[in-house]
């Protein structure tokens, strides 16, 4: 590593137009693509809309004091989920607060522009990192930075919004480790390795491995004794060390979060082909399953001319070229790929760590820039292996149409701006011609990238309407029919995204995050709920006993979901139905401990304490009208579909439970309406729905339309006597809590004199939860078929249960003890420097050479 370096002057320049090239060309982009807030198509895809913007406009609630719950729970989702796994999955960005400075129904436009900010970042840092690195023409390394922020991998995940924080932490730990080196600004470094992992993690792990091999490099270029290069690792981990320490009261909580989640679709890594890996190199390609390697021609002109550039010591050629290749290679061996992915199988794609390639290529194309650009020989061998990239590349569906006209166009920009550049030398008016050249290139052939990942992007991904009029009327009638904590407000079944309750208010049963707990999922899924991405996508439940059970006392009702169900747009306001219901808190004196079994109705009576259906046996028939084999529906194509017979008593509500059905369902006769359900084997279970009344022959008919094939239960139909369950809810109501209130992690409620049995709290029993009964101890609540229980003896009314998130402690502890730690080896080095002898006065030494910036 060469330690002369360019004047801060010329690196500040350097990061400034970079930040500035990137957001320019990243916004160009967007608005050739008509992508939201330049046009009217919307950017919300895949978790993008369903849980990073709801997850954005709960931290707006949160800083202007107007959620439910606070860090330590989230009482709007999944009726009461701990919210500080999420904050550290989602949240913990710094860029993440400033959200606050936008109007809460502009939530779309914050998270965009912080994406942007983002971007800009990481552009500064890598290019402040090239010219630590080596000198340089400032402009150039602005290039680079620009080339290394709008690489493939942030055209293909920058709705990840969260992941982009490893894109900065990369150059930035790479900073960190070069500081290690020569053994100064070590609080610093330490610092940054914090902010980087409490930003992301799981990026900020990707990018510690990537700027430890940087690092390690760099020790085998300079070849220092082995005491000072025993001591420069020793430093760099102690660095890092100390930083994830320093991280761990947020780490710690995020990893017990992911031992208690729902665990969702198991994954297998398959590699992908060759071809399609070298295709990835190219510009406006898309896939949401290969490695997003694109860097712009010119830096992989410049990568590929590094090891023919007999500029360029020998050593560092093999050094960086064998860096790319290698980390290429570990990209597609399964062993290598799971340790990138921190030993966890992603669900989704397996090439999240493409970032660091990217980085590593643009690193490796510094080196080939900054002795002098390279010369015909080496870079007409770098036109002749990017030709074969791209011939190899043509074979494959990732390349389209319009990958050729920005590729011809990219490289023709390219290749002229190095070979003006390389014949400028000192000529200043030629120099700036070639900046102008390569740095048009770099921006157009970006923001053509850019438009092409966005379009094709919608093609494969699902997506979502930005903030609207129909969230806007939901908020509404959310705000209109509040009463918590006295009950619940679910938003309703007909969800715009599956994080609904962040995003319109109310306390419903939706969730979606990473962090689901596992007891959540399985307790709804008992009960008759369905969900999404593998279980932990958990849907509202619209269902009159579930809402006794978990004091839903209003539930809004919207129309279906234009956007999302292409049908005709509903403008009808939603409408809101009201329920007496228990309060949150309810005592059971002879509690039921049998386990829950297969029938989600005999499940729900069970919580509930009392008989309030009838389960007939029902009958299937196929397409063709015969009774179906196994109750499989949707194997054929008869004009008549499949039906599901039943026999109930008159003017009970009919509901039909069928989880592995897809497709629509419509009570002959007098029906209420068409019910939709969707079932995808190991991505969604459908949810029970309810159909309508039973007619006065007490005859029930289900008319099916599947949309693939499925199989309906033995009992699939459930028929509530409303009746029996408006006795059974005014029954729990007269025996449960008098008064409950709800602060940020804690629940306390006044009981009747001398209850006995437990007292039941409508919430998942995840783990964290201790309760205490009358003036006796706190004790970790138990579970009453998933809920929270305290048992009852009868001698007091007062009830308290406070959430504390696992890990917390421990991880607090290790973060005191690290900030202990570096406080003592800071001190320790401020002492050693004072007891250091001042020199002697000594003759000046001769003036290190400067490098001053190049036009």
């Amino acid at each position: 590593m060469d330690q002369s370096t360019v004047p801060g002057a010329g690196r500040r320049a350097a990061a400034a137009l970079a930040a500035l090239v990137a957001a320019v060309a990243l916004c160009a982009g967007d608005l050739l693509a008509g992508d939201r807030p330049f046009g009217p198509r919307t950017r919300s895809v895949n978790d993008l809309g369903n849980q990073y913007v709801p997850l954005h406009a709960h931290l707006w609630d949160l800083l202007h004091d107007r959620a439910d719950g606070g860090l330590l729970v989230n009482w709007q989702s999944g009726y009461g989920a701990g919210f500080l796994p999420d904050f550290g999955t989602y949240l913990a960005s710094p860029f993440a607060p400033l959200v606050a400075l936008f109007p809460r129904d502009r939530i779309d436009l914050a998270v965009y522009v912080i994406t942007v900010l983002k971007i800009a970042s990481a552009a500064a840092a890598m290019a402040w990192l090239l010219l630590r690195l080596r000198p340089g023409r400032w402009w150039a390394a602005a290039l680079l930075g620009v080339s290394y922020a709008l690489c493939g991998w942030t055209l293909a995940a920058d709705h990840n919004t969260m992941w982009l924080d490893g894109l900065i932490a990369l150059p930035l730990l790479c900073l960190a480790g070069e500081w290690a080196l020569a053994g100064r600004r070590r609080v610093l470094g330490v610092l940054i390795v914090t902010l980087a992992w409490t930003a992301d993690f799981y990026t900020a792990y990707m990018a510690t491995l990537g700027a430890g091999l940087v690092l390690l490099v760099w020790l085998l270029l300079a070849a220092p004794p082995r005491r000072q290069a025993l001591a420069a690792a020793g430093r760099a981990v102690l660095a890092v060390a100390l930083g994830t320490g320093l991280a761990a009261p947020l780490l710690a909580v995020v990893y017990r979060g992911t031992e208690h989640a729902y665990p969702g679709r198991l994954a297998r890594f398959h590699p992908v082909p060759a071809e399609n890996l070298l295709a990835r190199l190219l510009p406006a390609t898309y896939d949401f399953s290969s490695p997003a390697l694109y860097v712009g021609t010119t830096t992989l002109l410049l990568a590929l001319a590094l090891p023919f550039h007999r500029a360029v010591p020998g050593r560092v050629r093999a050094g960086w070229s064998a860096l790319v290749l290698v980390v290429a290679l570990s990209l597609q061996w399964a062993p290598t790929s799971l340790a990138w992915h921190a030993f966890a199988i992603p669900q989704g794609s397996s090439y999240r760590q493409s970032f660091v390639l990217c980085g590593l290529l643009v690193i490796a194309a510094w080196h080939a820039l900054s002795y002098g650009p390279p010369g015909l020989p080496a870079l007409g061998a770098a036109a002749a292996l990017f030709a074969l990239v791209a011939v190899v590349a043509s074979g494959t569906d990732l390349v389209h149409a319009h990958t050729w006209p920005v590729l011809l166009l990219g490289a023709a920009g390219a290749l002229t701006g190095l070979v003006l550049l390389r014949r400028a030398g000192e000529r200043g008016r030629l120099a700036l011609l070639a900046a102008l050249v390569l740095l048009g290139a770099q921006a157009g052939e970006s923001a053509a990238s850019a438009a092409v990942a966005s379009g094709l992007r919608l093609k494969h991904l699902d997506d979502y309407a930005p903030w609207g009029e129909r969230q806007r009327l939901q908020a509404a009638a959310i705000a209109r029919a509040d009463g918590w904590p006295r009950y619940r407000t679910d938003p309703g079944r007909e969800q715009t995204v599956a994080n609904d309750p962040l995003a319109v208010g109310g306390q419903g049963a939706a969730y979606y995050s990473s962090l689901t707990s596992d007891v959540l999922t399985r307790t709804l899924t008992a009960l008759g709920g369905g969900w999404t991405s593998g279980g932990r996508g958990v849907q509202s439940l619209d269902n009159a006993v579930t809402d006794v059970l978990f004091s839903v006392g209003a539930r809004v009702h919207s129309p279906p979901d234009p956007h999302r169900t292409h049908l005709p747009e509903d403008t009808a306001a939603p409408t809101v139905t009201r329920r007496d219901v228990p309060p949150l808190v309810t005592v059971r004196s002879d509690p039921d401990e049998a386990a829950f079994g297969p029938s989600p109705y005999r499940n729900q009576e069970l919580l509930l304490g009392s008989r309030v259906y009838t389960v007939p046996r029902v009958t299937v028939r196929g397409d063709d009208g015969t009774p179906a084999p196994g109750r499989r529906v949707g194997s054929g194509n008869a004009l008549t579909g499949p039906t599901v017979g039943a026999r109930c008593p008159a003017g009970t509500q009919v509901y039909l439970a069928a989880p592995h059905f897809s497709g629509t369902a419509r009570l002959a006769r007098g029906a209420d309406g068409t019910a939709r359900f969707h079932y995808d084997r190991g991505r969604a279970l459908a949810a029970m729905e309810p159909l309508g009344r039973v007619p006065a022959s007490g005859r029930v008919r289900i008319d099916l339309v599947p949309d693939r094939p499925g199989r309906i239960p033995s009992g699939a139909v459930g028929c509530l006597d409303t009746a029996r369950l408006a006795t059974a809810a005014a029954r729990l109501r007269a025996t449960g809590a008098t008064s409950v209130t709800v602060s940020d992690g804690t629940v306390r409620a006044r009981l009747p004199s001398g209850s006995r049995g437990i007292a039941v709290l409508a919430v998942p029993r995840t783990a964290g939860w201790r309760c205490a009964a009358g003036d006796g101890p706190a004790r970790p609540a138990r579970q009453y078929h998933g809920l929270i229980a305290v048992p009852l003896d009868g001698t007091g009314t007062n009830l308290t249960c406070t959430f504390h998130p696992p890990g917390l402690r421990l991880g607090t502890a290790v973060g005191l003890a690290s900030l202990a730690t570096l406080l003592l080896l800071t001190a320790v080095a401020a002492v050693r420097r004072r007891r250091v002898p001042t020199p002697a006065p000594t003759a000046p030494p001769a003036p290190r050479e400067r490098v001053t910036a190049a036009p």
